[in-house]
């Protein structure tokens, strides 16, 4: 069974400020709206190779309107109920390029995200400083 996340999750790494989200997480923005607290939206995933263009369109989406790198790490392969996962693991920079597609390719895959690029991005484009404030009440 799953249980529903109950905070935000925020991760330091190597210099970096990580938020970390499940496949699902991907189809709600909100959830993943930067307030200024992460460099890198990591999204981890079993999405099925018939919505791969769905991942693949709001990966991109999630990079560009956070003003973030991501990372979209995605299974490949059939499981055990017959579906069938493309893969399309991506990593994606603050503009919306993509850095590293690893395709239907299972195995590690290495990229390189820079920080220059990343605080680029924001002083050249800041369009961070005119974000509306929003809170996200319970239930």
């Amino acid at each position: 069974s799953y249980l529903a996340g109950e905070r935000r999750v925020l991760i330091e790494w190597r210099g970096w400020r990580l938020c970390p989200m499940v496949c699902y997480d991907l189809r709600f923005p909100v959830w993943s709206r930067n307030r200024g607290d992460y460099d890198v939206l990591v999204y981890v995933a079993n999405w099925p190779a018939r919505r791969r263009e769905h991942w693949r369109a709001l990966l991109l989406a999630r990079a560009i309107e956070n003003q973030a790198c991501v990372i979209g790490v995605n299974r490949v392969g059939v499981d055990g109920k017959g579906v069938d996962y493309a893969g399309d693991s991506l990593v994606i920079d603050p503009w919306g390029r993509v850095v590293l597609d690893a395709g239907d390719t299972a195995g590690l895959h290495h990229a390189v995200l820079g920080a220059d690029t990343l605080a680029d991005c924001r002083a050249k484009f800041p369009v961070h400083l005119d974000a509306d404030g929003f809170t996200i009440a319970p239930d």
